[in-house]
């Protein structure tokens, strides 16, 4: 099936009639882009969009006049003018055609899109409150999905459609989000974690989760996924606007000879016919690139968006292609983030019992996995606690890497191993040596194995100690290792971040095939290697989604976060995976230097195509009064009329031709970007010159068995 096909629809019975819809509509977009008004924010399609207005009007002129036919002292066809209006109203089209077929490929998704917000309603918590967290007492109010507002609470249950972006903050529930990924597995969503982002549009098929509000109406995923699929209000990334800035001047400056060519030739020559000047224009302008250039950008968002990557910015697309090193976040991307508590492992000489009973201890309240998994095992090892309410709970941060409960005279503290001692010693309780050397070999024995360890330590009025260590598991993403190998192959350098010990964070570095790996990572440490990084002259892409990432994702030169990312992280992200697959910064890369060289490939071959056209044109414009000129007629093109006309045919078929290359864009597959690219510009340099001869030359054979060509 061909690229034009798949654009418009395909198949028979009701693919048919999804084909003939789409050609219609694509026809009618195409001809409503034609307006003027449109035309005018690309400077040289408006200038071809004029050279065919008065062309038109010339025609109509010729027939009511009875103007001579004659341009350069040679006699042209009374179809000449008509010829050349025709084609250049051609070429508008073939412009805003290509514009119409990249954009149509998110229209349909746009409508299905859209149906996931008609009739949505939300049962929202009139007054929220903190002792009923599961809103069982609370009463709702039945409201529409764009009445919500950031902050506001509701409940959703069974059968429910999520109605806005939020963050789960009681229960767990499945969830099918296939409506915006496209994947058919169910999910977990709970409060705390890596999984409690909720999506708007997605449907919840079992139990009963409150969720609070974090977006405004209107900002929401799939709000911006309508947008990106409309191509509503793209705005151009900084590189596609210096190259329609050049694309203007040198229209200009095909203008300005154009204009005063006849008053230079005027003392030894006839005047060249407007007509003959207008093609002159039409032909010599960079209108392949000029109708093109935004397709390829276009095209390539629409691409990724079919990998379930939202673009946000369409400069960082064009910086992808440039990625070379990339920073991959363990937890939750690298990982399944949800570590479970395996075992629990005491030093010398402390009861098991009391590792288990402080452990849990520390861990109620905890809200994320590794918390919730610590209380089961220790009910499941037959320890209950009594009055888990009671004290104060300590929340874990990326600063502190510590989480834990105070009460009374006793304070329990989990975390990672340095943390934990320092905790100690800044309460004045300095650990000997040997309890410090078998901490280290078991926590290292732990993390040897990829699982993390999770040291315990308990403060008692004036005495405190380390109790012994949690072993948590963790296992590697199916599919991550392949990928990483992609990324290799691209040439990028692959890093993996995480707050883990050093020794777990090489042996999953190692299981998934990293180039490196940084361990015990705060957010400033993910900061310094990413400037870092840059400042050794590589441009560097973070994946995270949690909220101490969101500054390490807003320095990098592409932020990538996950649809189950905090708000934090989205808001820094240039990218939003919307099924939580970080490895798809291989689309991305990909994406990002398939526009690259494409745009790299229509530049050189319509420069190779203008230099072949100088040689079908010029001789021609006097080969009547100076014969002499005939000698560049290289191409041995019949008659001057008959040399014009095929070379402005030819500019309107090519751009037709290269309308499925713009929108699939040119493969490359060297890891080196610039081989890739040198390699590219010769064969489309190249191939520039000799389409065109081939052409031309095929199309002035057909042209002279008309009458006066």
């Amino acid at each position: 099936m061909s690229l034009w096909a798949t654009m418009l629809g395909r198949g028979g019975g009701p693919g048919r009639l999804s084909f003939w819809r789409g050609f219609w509509g694509i026809t009618a977009a195409t001809f409503k882009k034609c307006d003027p008004r449109a035309q005018l924010r690309n400077p040289v399609l408006f200038i071809v969009w004029l050279s065919s207005v008065l062309a038109t009007v010339i025609a109509i002129g010729q027939v009511l006049l009875g103007v001579p036919h004659v341009s350069g002292g040679s006699s042209v066809p009374g179809s000449f003018t008509w010829i050349i209006a025709f084609c250049l109203w051609l070429t508008v089209l073939a412009a805003n055609l290509a514009e119409a077929l990249a954009e149509g490929r998110g229209r349909s998704q746009a409508t299905a899109l859209r149906t996931l917000r008609e009739g949505v309603v939300a049962h929202r918590v009139r007054h929220y409150k903190t002792d009923d967290p599961d809103a069982l007492n609370s009463t709702l109010d039945t409201v529409d999905a764009v009445d919500l507002r950031p902050g506001d609470v509701v409940v959703l249950q069974e059968g429910d459609v999520v109605p806005s972006d939020g963050e789960v903050i009681y229960g767990v529930a499945l969830v099918d989000e296939s409506a915006i990924t496209g994947e058919s597995a169910r999910v977990i969503r709970e409060a705390g974690g890596d999984r409690s982002a909720m999506t708007g549009g997605t449907k919840v098929v079992s139990d009963r989760i409150v969720m609070r509000v974090t977006t405004t109406p209107g900002e929401t995923v799939v709000d911006r996924m309508i947008r990106l699929a409309e191509g509503a209000h793209r705005q151009k990334p900084p590189n596609e606007l210096a190259l329609s800035a050049l694309l203007a001047s040198l229209s200009i400056a095909f203008i300005v000879p154009a204009v005063t060519l006849d008053a230079i030739v005027k003392p030894v020559a006839p005047a060249v016919s407007i007509p003959t000047l207008i093609a002159l224009v039409g032909v010599l302008i960079p209108t392949e690139i000029a109708a093109l250039l935004a397709v390829t950008g276009i095209a390539s968002t629409y691409r990724l968006l079919e990998q379930n990557v939202l673009v946000i910015s369409g400069h960082a697309l064009e910086t992808a292609g440039d990625i070379t090193t990339v920073l991959l976040d363990k937890t939750g991307t690298i990982t399944q983030g949800d570590r479970q508590a395996t075992e629990f492992v005491p030093l010398k000489g402390i009861h098991k019992q009391d590792l288990i009973r402080a452990a849990a201890l520390a861990s109620i309240g905890d809200p994320t996995p590794e918390g919730t998994s610590i209380v089961k095992l220790a009910e499941k090892l037959g320890v209950k606690l009594e009055g888990p309410s009671q004290g104060t709970l300590i929340a874990f941060s990326a600063q502190t890497r510590l989480s834990g409960r105070d009460i009374d005279e006793i304070s329990v503290r989990k975390g990672a191993e340095p943390s934990v001692l320092a905790w100690l010693k800044h309460i004045g309780v300095q650990q000997t040596k040997s309890v410090v050397d078998e901490l280290k070999v078991t926590t290292t024995r732990i993390a040897e194995t990829g699982a993390t360890p999770l040291v315990v330590a308990e403060k008692n009025g004036e005495d405190a100690r380390v109790l012994g260590v949690v072993n948590l598991k963790d296992v590697v993403k199916p599919g991550v290792t392949s990928r990483i190998s992609q990324l290799k192959a691209l040439g990028v350098r692959t890093f993996m971040v995480t707050g883990d010990n050093p020794v777990t964070a090489r042996a999953i570095a190692g299981e998934a095939g990293f180039d490196d790996v940084l361990g015990d990572a705060t957010p400033e440490d993910k900061l310094a290697l990413i400037t870092k990084e840059q400042a050794s002259g590589h441009f560097v892409a973070m994946t995270g989604d949690g909220t101490n990432d969101a500054p390490a994702l807003a320095q990098a030169d592409i932020g990538v976060a996950m649809s189950s990312a905090t708000p934090a992280a989205k808001e820094a992200a240039n990218f939003i995976v919307m099924d939580d697959d970080p490895t798809k910064l291989v689309e991305i890369i990909d994406a990002g230097r398939r526009q690259m060289t494409t745009r790299g490939a229509l530049t050189t071959f319509n420069i190779a195509n203008d230099i072949v056209r100088y040689f079908t044109f010029f001789p021609a414009f006097f080969v009547g009064v100076f014969p002499g000129l005939d000698k560049l007629n290289i191409l041995h093109l019949h008659t001057p009329a008959s040399a014009i006309i095929s070379t402005v045919i030819y500019s309107v078929v090519v751009i037709f031709l290269l309308i499925p290359m713009a929108l699939a864009g040119v493969p490359y597959r060297l890891a080196d970007l610039g081989r890739a690219l040198n390699r590219n510009l010769l064969f489309y340099g190249v191939g520039g010159i000799i389409v065109p001869i081939i052409m031309i030359k095929a199309l002035d054979m057909f042209v002279a068995l008309f009458p006066g060509y």
